[in-house]
Formats: structure tokens, C-alpha cells, sequence
């Protein structure tokens, strides 16, 4: 049992071998869900045509529900005559004998432990009911089930919060390359529609910047779903793609945007994508939300061989803890996690009236 971290495939092993060891003709075991039924139910000894034919999982009555409010066994001569007894839907094969015993994770809590589950199991093989001998034996086997068990839920529950963890940086990605690309899009769109009628060369110049854009914006989301560096860093280096990327940006927004870099080495290839994904993000909202005249960036070597990225500008300013607390901060957010997983220190400083400044400080090599 315990070699399987699948939850269903280790509710199958408990049933499968409680059959086996006690003999017994039919083995189930259930585990119940918050509404009155079974979350799951497993069954062994019922082939899957007479399972079929059964109908839906059970619901929480009769014998199988006293079970769920019991931490210890129950043994029947004849389950039919058990007072919570309530009958058997029409397929369901007729059962005499009966033995319960819950999966109880004791250290949950010792004064009420949790019941993960039940096993059922019914008519030995042979005739005659179930022996001291064979509570016993079920009882081990639940001592057994329940580490299984509880390790197999740890398993699905680690592995559901890495999927959590995924979409959330597939999410952040998203939002911090393809937006940012498809924002700029945009601004050159409207920039080529304006000059289609005045100025029809320039207008083609900038519908050429539209098509390289887009491409642009395709390659990013490549390289989001297979976690490559943004396509222009692989080739050109952080200080000339952020360079090119504000001049684009320049070109297509009111504002004047400025690109300067200092003394900038070569960095660590996650520490150059986090710096351009954080420079895209302060841009986008200086840009976007701002109404900023003029917005400067700056990249500078430091003396332990990394670098500081700065994004500056003189707009309206806001009050991050008012943002914060209205829930419009997934870029805030994104860049703050963005710079603590490469190691990385983020600051920003902004209030109304005042413009806003973020830095990003990563240590290097």
C-alpha cells in the first residue's frame, strides 16, 4: 500500500487486501464527502458490469453511515438484521456477514481522531460470520491504511499546490510579458492610424513596427509556456533590449521615456529576466496609469558585480497601500516575486503627487 501516492490507486490496495487477508467474498471502502455521501467508494469482488448496474455511490445511511461515526469496529452475524440496516439497491448482491472497521488518523486528534475512510466487508468465504481473528487482522491493516493513506493525501496536496504554484507564474508571465508587448502594440497601432491620411510612408513604417511587435508577442508567449529567457535577451543582452523596448515605446506614446545603463556586466540568465520583466511592468503602469510626461530608466553596474534597475516618473503617484488594499496589485506583486526568487531586493516609493520610483537590485554572479 504504501509504495502508491495516488489516492484512488491506495484506496484500491486497502480494499484488495482486506478481501484477500480475511477471506471475505465482498470488500468496499468509503470515504465520505462534506454532503451527506461518499466522496470516493471502492469496491472489490463486484465485477465492473454489476457495479455499473448498482447505480450511483452510495449515500450516508443505514449501516454504512453509523460506520462514519465510529472509531471502533462492528461485527454482524447478518447486516439484514442490523436496526440502521436499509436495504440494497436492486442490482446489489445480497450480503450476510459483515465486518466494519474505520481508517482512523489518530494523531489528527487524540480526544476525536479523524476517520479518513471505512472498510466494509462482507460474507466469508466458506459460510460462517467474521472471527475475533479477522477484527483483529483488519485492524492492523487499517493502522496500516491510514499512513498510507494520509501519505498519499500529503502526496496530491503537495503536488496541487506546485500546480498552484505554476499557473500562478504562468499568470505572472502572462502578465508581465505579453501584456506589456501587446500594450505597446496597441500604442503603435493607433500611432499608424493617425498618420495613414497626413503622412502614408510614416504610416507604413509604423504598421511594419506593428508586425514586429506582434511577432515579438508571439515569441514571448513561446517562451512563457517553455520557461525560456524573453527571445531579444537571448540574442542582444539586457542593456540593449531594454534600450530598444524603450525606444519603441518612446516613439509611440506622448510621454518622453530615456534609456541610460552603466558599467552593466553580464548577469545570471534568471536575474536578466527578472530585470526586464520588472522594467516592462514599471513602464506599462507609469504609462498606463500614471499620466507621466516623463519616465527615465536606468540600469547601473554595482560594485559586487550586480545591478540596479530603476524606473522613475514625474505622473500623479498613488498610494501602494490603497492599492494593495482595493486588490489591483498583481503587478506590484509579479515584481516583488520576481525579484525575491532570483534573490533579488525591490523597492517601491510613490504617493500622490509625487510620481512613483521602482528599484530592483539584484547581486549578480
Amino acid at each position: 500500500m504504501s509504495r502508491h501516492l495516488e489516492v484512488r490507486e491506495v484506496l484500491r490496495r486497502i480494499t484488495a487486501s482486506a478481501r484477500r487477508l480475511l477471506g471475505a467474498e465482498y470488500a468496499a471502502l468509503g470515504v465520505p464527502d462534506d454532503h451527506g455521501g461518499f466522496a470516493q467508494f471502492v469496491v472489490d469482488g463486484v465485477t465492473d458490469e454489476q457495479w455499473r448496474a448498482i447505480g450511483p455511490l452510495p449515500r450516508q445511511h443505514g449501516v454504512l453511515a453509523a460506520m462514519l461515526h465510529e472509531t471502533g469496529p462492528i461485527r454482524l452475524d447478518d447486516v439484514r438484521r442490523a436496526p440502521a440496516f436499509g436495504g440494497w439497491p436492486e442490482a446489489h448482491p445480497e450480503l450476510g456477514a459483515f465486518l466494519g472497521m474505520p481508517i482512523v488518523d489518530a494523531d489528527h486528534d487524540e480526544d476525536e481522531p479523524e476517520v479518513l475512510g471505512v472498510i466494509y466487508l462482507a460474507d466469508k468465504r466458506g459460510g460462517g460470520g467474521f472471527t475475533d481473528h479477522d477484527e483483529e487482522l483488519l485492524r492492523i491493516l487499517a493502522a496500516h491504511a491510514a499512513l498510507a493513506l494520509t501519505n498519499a493525501r500529503l502526496y496530491e496536496r503537495s503536488r496541487e499546490l506546485t500546480l498552484a504554484g505554476e499557473r500562478a507564474r504562468i499568470a505572472h508571465d502572462l502578465h508581465d510579458a505579453v501584456s506589456q508587448k501587446l500594450f505597446s502594440l496597441r500604442l503603435t497601432a493607433k500611432a499608424a492610424a493617425k498618420l495613414v491620411d497626413r503622412d502614408p510612408a510614416r504610416a507604413r513604417a509604423e504598421l511594419a513596427e506593428v508586425a514586429r511587435l506582434a511577432a515579438e508577442a508571439a515569441d514571448e508567449l513561446r517562451a512563457v509556456v517553455v520557461e525560456l529567457r524573453p527571445a531579444a535577451l537571448e540574442e542582444d543582452g539586457l542593456s540593449a533590449t531594454l534600450a530598444s523596448q524603450v525606444q519603441v515605446l518612446d516613439r509611440a506614446h506622448s510621454a518622453d521615456i530615456a534609456f541610460a545603463a552603466d558599467r552593466v556586466r553580464a548577469l545570471p540568465q534568471a536575474q536578466e529576466a527578472a530585470l526586464l520583466r520588472v522594467a516592462q511592468e514599471a513602464l506599462h503602469n507609469a504609462l498606463r496609469h500614471s499620466g507621466a510626461g516623463r519616465v527615465t530608466v536606468t540600469l547601473a553596474g554595482t560594485p559586487g558585480r550586480g545591478a540596479v534597475l530603476r524606473v522613475s516618473d514625474n505622473g500623479r503617484g498613488f498610494d501602494p497601500g490603497a492599492v494593495r488594499r482595493a486588490g489591483r496589485h498583481l503587478g506590484l506583486a509579479s515584481m516583488r516575486d520576481r525579484a525575491a526568487a532570483v534573490g533579488g531586493r525591490l523597492t517601491l516609493d510613490s504617493a500622490p503627487g509625487t510620481g512613483t520610483i521602482v528599484e530592483m537590485e539584484v547581486p549578480g554572479a
